[in-house]
């Protein structure tokens, strides 16, 4: 039995680019680009803008590994390359 792990691959990287490509978003777009608009709202005192700057990146990145943790599961599951 031999296993597509072409399209496994595929799906991988597919996920990768998605994934990423709202990391950059949320660290280029929040940090830099809509930085002004954002600065308009204050949590704990720092502007939004500065927040996302600092910090927001940082935990949208940690967040958005746990989410590829959990449907990489399910993909490994899927094409049967789970442990």
């Amino acid at each position: 039995m031999k296993k597509d792990l072409s399209r496994y691959w595929k799906k991988n990287l597919t996920l990768m680019v998605v994934l990423l490509s709202i990391w950059a978003v949320v660290s280029y777009g929040c940090g830099i680009l809509f930085v002004e608009q954002l600065n308009a709202v204050k949590i704990g005192g720092f502007p939004l803008g500065f927040w996302f700057a600092q910090q927001g990146a940082i935990y949208i990145f940690v967040c958005l590994i746990f989410i590829y943790y959990a449907i990489m599961k399910k993909v490994d599951k899927e094409f049967d390359v789970d442990e």
